[in-house]
């Protein structure tokens, strides 16, 4: 008796063992199928199901993506579906998992998927190939099984916003548009408003931003390295006819000017004749409809290559979702706009012009002729010209007055060039630690210019019947014209205001 009770107590314990062994190894095996990006529930996912997919853009270039959806039961209504348009920079899907998951969760099937790198970078960007990319992805959730075809759309965060409309612009297969930090303006534009008020919260002020705003605004325009610099926006708008569109923004979103581009959007679709335009303003988010407190800060949520990116603002998933299932049921709600928040400041229009570079440019020519004109002397081992009055003097102005001109440019361009505000260093007085010293070299050089002018003008009472040779002459003509045009062109750019 004692012996068999042993084999029962083994056998019991074997039959548990394997239970347990059981237990552990199938989420196991769950896991390495989700991590070979086969189709199957999303860890942590709540009830989702993922797939991932690969499917051809604009140009023909293959694109990969997941499409998440809840689990529903068989026989369940066909579900609305919608693609998320990410907004500027490289975009990896990562970055809107949380927007995917919760757009899933509510019951809409999402598909977010990499940006494309081929034709794309910070100096070649192209929409309209990047509209043709989101409609490949409409057209993908089309064909899938348990979505209703003729309920799918188009989602677009920041960049978004323009690439979003001209896609559906293209085509009828849009079923309706979201956007959220969508700008009505001009890309140039819309980054100048930026950039001012990223150096605004940053204590900047006086002429800094004038000159941001205005004729640096207008040299990057001129030189054709921003891309997509003079984008309209209105006419994709214009085509949107019939397309339902309801349009986000954060009400501390400090990246596009939030009142006038909502202003923009009421204005241009209901003059379409579109009836089916709903704006609103999500309370505490930024600009990408995530937590914030003031705008320029995250709250919570996951981080993204070392960002914080906040946890999605309160009502913000209720809001879109009720929007689409009101559309997704055929009765696509009527036009209404919510009361806009205070704008910190107005945008700031820079008509381009191709000539903006020609005048520092030319100023930077008549200094460096007389240096130039001395250097080749040397290396021709000429002798110096008989009068030598004043020479120290015009080496000081030609030197200082490529210093400021360089200066007063490279200080304000380097915002553009960076992207962020801090890229203006350090600030000091409420200026820009490079902005002051600009002003300090454009205030030496117009005393420097008043001495030479001085000079000049009793030159020929001390220096006797004596002439300078004639290339001499050219390059002092060249550095004083250069000189007497550098202060109208330092009061506009902004070195000599306060």
């Amino acid at each position: 008796m004692r012996l068999s009770f042993r084999r029962r107590i083994s056998a019991l314990a074997a039959v548990v063992g394997t239970v347990v062994l059981a237990a552990l190894l199938i989420p196991a095996g769950a896991a390495r199928a989700d991590g070979h990006r086969s189709p199957g529930r999303v860890p942590g996912g709540m009830g989702l199901v993922r797939q991932e997919v690969s499917f051809r853009g604009g140009e023909g270039l293959v694109l990969h993506g997941t499409v998440l959806s809840a689990v529903t039961a068989q026989g369940a209504p066909a579900r609305p579906g919608i693609v998320l348009v990410g907004g500027s920079g490289p975009g990896p899907r990562e970055e809107y998992r949380q927007e995917a998951e919760a757009f899933a969760r509510a019951g809409i099937t999402t598909l977010v998927y990499d940006k494309r790198t081929v034709r794309y970078s910070r100096m070649d960007v192209d929409f309209g190939l990047l509209a043709e990319d989101a409609l490949a992805g409409v057209r993908l959730l089309r064909g899938r099984t348990g979505v209703d075809p003729h309920h799918v759309g188009l989602w677009g965060f920041s960049e978004g916003g323009w690439v979003a409309p001209l896609a559906a612009a293209r085509s009828s297969d849009v079923g309706f548009v979201v956007t959220i930090g969508g700008s009505g303006l001009p890309p140039l534009r819309t980054q100048t408003w930026n950039l001012t008020t990223h150096l605004r919260h940053r204590g900047v002020a006086g002429s800094f931003l004038p000159a941001v705003q205005g004729p640096t605004a207008r040299l990057v325009d001129s030189t054709g390295r921003f891309p997509e610099a003079d984008f309209d926006p209105l006419p994709a708008l214009r085509r949107m006819h019939h397309t339902p569109v309801l349009a986000l923004w954060g009400d501390h979103d400090r990246q596009v000017p939030p009142r006038e581009s909502a202003r923009v959007f009421r204005r241009v679709l209901a003059e379409a004749g579109n009836r089916h335009v709903v704006t609103r303003f999500l309370r505490g988010a930024a600009h990408n409809g995530h937590r914030t407190s003031d705008g320029f800060d995250r709250i919570a949520g996951p981080r993204y290559q070392g960002k914080l990116l906040g946890a999605l603002a309160p009502g913000y998933v209720h809001t879109l979702a009720s929007w689409v299932d009101a559309v997704a049921s055929g009765h696509p709600p009527r036009s209404s706009a919510a009361p806009a928040p205070p704008q910190t400041a107005s945008s700031a229009p820079a008509p381009g012009a191709w000539y903006a570079w020609l005048p520092p440019v030319l100023l930077l020519l008549g200094f460096a002729a007389s240096p130039v004109s001395g250097a080749l002397r040397r290396i021709a081992r000429r002798p110096r010209p008989g009068t030598t009055q004043g020479a120290a003097l015009r080496r000081w102005l030609a030197g200082l007055g490529l210093l400021a001109v360089t200066t007063a440019v490279l200080c304000p361009l380097a915002v553009f060039v960076v992207g962020d505000g801090g890229a203006a260093g350090p600030v000091v007085a409420g200026r820009p630690l490079g902005w002051l010293v600009a002003q300090a070299l454009s205030l030496t050089v117009v005393a420097l210019t008043g001495v030479a002018a001085w000079r000049r003008w009793n030159e020929p009472r001390t220096a006797g019947s004596s002439r300078p040779p004639a290339r001499t002459g050219v390059a002092r003509a060249s550095l004083m014209t250069a000189a007497v045009l550098f202060v109208p062109w330092a009061l506009w750019w902004g070195t000599l205001r306060p």
